[in-house]
């Protein structure tokens, strides 16, 4: 592992905060920016340089890491007039782990080789409980020398790091996790909702099916927050619902049929509409236990 390398960490939000912090405990020099200081305030106080623009971020770093909202803050940050590949260091690397398009990671890719930085998409999955303990699945796409050269950082954010392909590949493998997830989210629902109405008990229950054959993450992360009624944002509805729209376009391009999918686009946009945007995508129970 290259200690010596600067990087630079893009986007301090609920997961990048805790990503950017495994850096520093790490031993890295990391240069920080995100567009509200204050959220970078605790990682400043752990040693981090603030910078106050990206463009600074891109010329002080070998490697950069955004980890940003939506894919136009992806667009904004990379090809902008001021932005990274603009100010980068030839022979630098970006690594995007926003979760964003396909169709833009293969631009960025291409934007970066034309000046000499390689661009690897590497969209994560975990959520706050995955970043904070370091325990992300990472998937990446892009030249597999630029992967495997960046691979001892990833490894410092994620337990499950899988080099899937060319540029768009990490992207493509995202929308898959997303897809299984909203279908799993309905299923989860609906089966609360269900031993609710039955007039059992939610924490019994849960401790029968969860090692069963309907286990899963969520069963284990999320219902129990439903259960408490904790809807905090581990992973915001109103990102979720980007993710979703994402993976429906690129489905429809490729004739996918996703209803499933469609469903929970939907409940989640009921639920944005309704106040919610900013909820956890756990609130999703609210739906169903709505009167």
């Amino acid at each position: 592992m290259n200690k010596q390398q600067t990087i630079g960490f893009i986007g301090t939000g609920v997961m990048g905060r805790s990503m950017a912090g495994h850096l520093l405990e790490a031993g890295y020099t990391v240069n920080v920016y995100t567009r509200t200081k204050v959220k970078a305030a605790t990682l400043i106080d752990q040693g981090a340089v603030w910078c106050d623009h990206p463009s600074v971020v891109a010329k002080q770093s070998d490697v950069v890491i955004t980890i940003v909202g939506y894919p136009k803050d992806v667009e904004e940050v990379y090809l902008g007039a001021e932005g990274l590949l603009q100010n980068g260091r030839e022979g630098a690397t970006f690594i995007d782990m926003t979760t964003s398009s396909p169709v833009l990671a293969k631009t960025l890719y291409e934007a970066g080789k034309e000046r000499g930085i390689s661009v690897i998409d590497a969209p994560v999955s975990g959520g706050d409980i995955g970043a904070k303990e370091a325990r992300l699945a990472i998937m990446a796409g892009g030249d597999k020398a630029a992967f495997l050269n960046a691979l001892p950082i990833l490894e410092q954010l994620g337990t499950n790091v899988v080099y899937q392909g060319g540029a768009g590949s990490g992207q493509h493998t995202k929308m898959s996790n997303q897809i299984a997830i909203a279908g799993t989210m309905l299923g989860a629902s609906e089966s609360l909702a269900y031993a609710k109405a039955a007039g059992l008990d939610p924490r019994t229950v849960l401790k029968s099916i969860e090692t069963g054959a309907a286990g899963s993450w969520t069963l284990t992360n999320l219902v129990p927050r439903m259960i408490k009624e904790d809807y905090s944002p581990g992973f915001f509805i109103k990102h979720f619902i980007k993710d979703m729209k994402i993976a429906l376009d690129v489905a429809e391009e490729l004739n996918v049929k996703t209803p499933g999918l469609a469903l929970a686009h939907k409940l989640y946009e009921e639920l944005a509409e309704n106040g919610e945007a900013d909820s956890g995508t756990q609130a999703l129970i609210k739906y169903y236990l709505a009167k």
